[in-house]
C-alpha cells in the first residue's frame, strides 16, 4: 500500500494563505490610504503576512508502512511507528497526540486529523498494535485504550451520518392521531 494523507490539509493551508494574503492586502490599502506606504513598510507588512502563514498553517501529516511523518513550514518529524515506545494523548484545548519511538524522534499530532482522516487513523492504529504485541510500546497503553474508543466512536458516527442513520433510534414510531 502507497502512503495516506490528510486530505483536508490543501483547504486548511489554502484558508491560511488566504488569511495572510488578505491582511497584507488590508495593510497595503490602509497604508496606501493614508499616503504612507512606502517599500520599506511594504517588505514589513509582507514579512508580517508571512509570520501569519506560519503561524497558520498546519503541519501537513502523511503515513505510510512503517512510518508517519508531519511537515510544517519549518521542519519535518517522522517516527518509525513499528518501533514506538511511548504514546501520550492530551491537551488543555487542542487535543493532541505525541508518539516517541526507539530512535528517539518525537511526533505531535492533532486529534482531529486523525479523526477526519479514517486511511490514516488506521495506518496509526496498526502500528499502534503491532509496537504493543512486539513490546516495544512501553508507556502510554492506557492513553492508547482510550485513544482507540473515541476514534473509533468518532469513525462510527461519521459512517451513520453519511448513511443517513444518525438520526436513528430503532423501534417502532408511535403512530399520530387523526382528529
Amino acid at each position: 500500500m502507497g502512503p495516506v494523507a490528510d486530505t483536508g490539509w490543501p483547504a486548511r493551508a489554502r484558508g491560511a494563505a488566504c488569511c495572510a494574503a488578505l491582511l497584507f492586502a488590508v495593510l497595503i490599502a490602509l497604508d496606501a490610504g493614508t499616503r504612507g506606504l512606502t517599500g520599506p513598510r511594504t517588505l514589513l507588512w509582507a514579512a508580517l503576512a508571512v509570520v501569519l502563514l506560519a503561524i497558520l498553517l498546519p503541519p501537513h501529516v502523511t503515513a505510510g508502512d512503517g512510518w508517519l511523518a508531519s511537515r510544517g513550514l519549518l521542519r519535518r518529524r517522522r517516527v518509525l511507528t513499528g518501533r514506538l515506545v511511548a504514546v501520550h494523548w492530551g491537551g488543555a484545548f487542542a487535543q493532541r497526540l505525541v508518539l516517541r519511538d526507539a530512535a528517539g524522534n518525537r511526533l505531535e499530532l492533532d486529534l482531529q486529523v486523525l479523526a477526519a482522516n479514517p486511511a490514516l487513523w488506521h495506518r496509526l492504529d496498526t502500528a499502534l498494535r503491532h509496537s504493543r504485541t512486539h513490546g516495544t510500546l512501553r508507556i502510554g497503553s492506557a492513553d492508547l485504550e482510550q485513544l482507540t474508543r473515541a476514534l473509533d466512536a468518532v469513525t462510527a458516527h461519521a459512517v451513520l451520518r453519511v448513511s443517513g442513520l444518525a438520526g436513528f433510534r430503532g423501534g417502532p414510531r408511535p403512530r399520530r392521531r387523526r382528529g
